[in-house]
């Protein structure tokens, strides 16, 4: 037991997970990459996921943003708009 309640705040927590339904492929490749490492299935999953979570995600972006990146490089299109005529006043119904 921890007297000291200050370290509590400072040990790290450790959580498992359990993956159901994994494809014996996979879990034969995951064999191999952990043997050409040197470790256990176990570590090997963990590094991975370390890994793959530490990579730098970037903001999301909307679609109107990407469809200007993508096609701004280009010189981008000018479209010829129609022109719009009034709105046309909407049904009585018999009133």
């Amino acid at each position: 037991m921890i007297d000291d309640p200050s370290l509590i705040a400072q040990t790290p927590s450790m959580a498992s997970i359990t993956i159901r339904k994994l494809q014996e492929t996979t879990k034969a490749r995951l064999r191999v990459r952990a043997a050409q490492h040197g470790r256990s299935m176990e570590d090997e999953a963990r590094d991975i996921l370390r890994q793959a979570l530490a990579q730098q995600r970037t903001a999301p972006r909307n679609l109107a943003e990407t469809i200007h990146r993508r096609f701004s490089a280009r010189g981008g299109v000018e479209l010829a708009l129609e022109t719009r005529e009034a709105l046309r006043e909407p049904p009585t119904f018999g009133r």
